[in-house]
């Protein structure tokens, strides 16, 4: 095998697949990424055997082959070679040479045959959404999944497409997020659950691009994505989703409306106060026309005052202050109105077409004088 790239096609290349490459594994050759050039184009493959990437790579091929190199040694010397062109090439005995300019390295490769390609999953009734929307709605979503949590579907989103709907949600225990958008078209339903580790991967090679979109095909053990050059296969976390609606009542005993990025700021200068690993709620007390934020640790206390619009009745609550950042982050919106019970029920924070719902369960307190 022989071709010839651009360092930063390499680069753009590895850095897509080698996010698939497992950090710790007893099967050696799950550590290297497939070099796949015997069907005149140029194929990057990684695979951990529950997500797998393939990404092709521009080119000119010289010889067609294909050879197994060590992910990290192949990304590091890449990296490190002149902005130029680079030159790779393997013999029958997978001794690998790369070389740019006057730099030159010999490696020892694997040869292709043990290495496990992507599952084969047949392009029908996907569903296509643009590369800007899917990223957005995992990027405001997954940070409400748990991370190995003994329940698998806590480490997963629920992913469902109902006509022209698309749906995601998360959950940990402590709190709910769920994004719906609009799709161009009406699709058959499904609902998957998607590990979040699969979706963490895919938000950071998608682009901000609207008019770029994204197919996502189903089958009943995997999920793919399909987007510029990038396959991106997964298997899917099987059971069954929690029943969310269950958990979303539409009662409240207070509704607020409150200034999205003041409430924000507000208890992001209350964590200052607060080590990492503590566990020190910030506690909201609500009257008509305000809220009072307050906060005591071992280092010392604050609290401020924020105007509001209120409707029922006074209440005083606490929060884990990160579980309110993070819904806070994830909204859009000036204003956000935010709907309460009692001081153990969750709150909920929703937009009037449900576009957006995060729900966020209290933590016990004692009262700060």
């Amino acid at each position: 095998m022989k071709f010839v790239c651009s360092k930063s096609n390499l680069v753009n290349g590895l850095q897509i697949v080698s996010k698939a490459v497992p950090s710790k594994t007893t099967m050696s050759i799950l550590e290297c990424i497939l070099i796949d050039a015997t069907e005149g184009i140029i194929k990057f493959i990684a695979n951990d055997m529950e997500l797998g990437i393939q990404t092709i790579v521009d080119g000119s091929i010289v010889e067609r082959g294909f050879i197994a190199l060590d992910a990290k040694i192949f990304f590091d010397i890449i990296r490190k070679l002149p902005d130029n062109d680079v030159t790779i090439e393997s013999d029958s005995n997978s001794k690998v040479t790369i070389s740019c300019e006057k730099a030159k390295f010999n490696l020892i490769g694997r040869k292709g045959d043990d290495f496990t390609y992507l599952p084969t999953i047949d392009r029908i009734n996907g569903v296509s959404v643009s590369q800007y929307t899917l990223k957005t709605v995992i990027q405001q979503t997954i940070f409400s999944i748990a991370i190995n949590d003994a329940n698998k579907m806590m480490c997963g989103e629920l992913l469902e497409v109902d006509n022209d709907n698309l749906k995601l949600v998360s959950l940990d225990g402590h709190r709910i997020s769920i994004r719906r958008v609009k799709l161009a078209e009406n699709y058959p339903y499904r609902k998957v659950i998607v590990p979040g580790k699969t979706l963490g991967e895919i938000s950071k090679i998608l682009s901000d691009s609207t008019e770029k979109n994204v197919s996502i095909y189903f089958t009943d053990k995997h999920v793919l994505f399909e987007f510029d050059n990038t396959t991106v296969v997964s298997r899917l976390i099987e059971g069954e989703y929690f029943s969310i609606d269950q958990m979303l009542s539409s009662d409240y005993e207070t509704k607020i409306n409150i200034n999205r990025k003041e409430f924000l700021d507000c208890i992001d200068r209350a964590t200052l106060l607060v080590k990492e690993g503590d566990k020190k709620p910030v506690i909201v007390s609500i009257t008509d026309t305000q809220i009072e934020l307050k906060i005591n640790s071992a280092i010392g206390s604050m609290d401020e005052v924020i105007d509001i619009e209120k409707q029922g009745k006074d209440l005083m609550i606490g929060f884990n202050p990160k579980f309110l950042i993070d819904a806070l982050r994830a909204i859009e919106d000036e204003t956000v109105d935010i709907y309460l019970v009692n001081p153990k029920a969750p709150c909920f924070m929703r937009d009037k077409d449900s576009t957006y719902t995060y729900l966020v369960l209290p933590v016990n307190f004692t009262t700060v004088d």
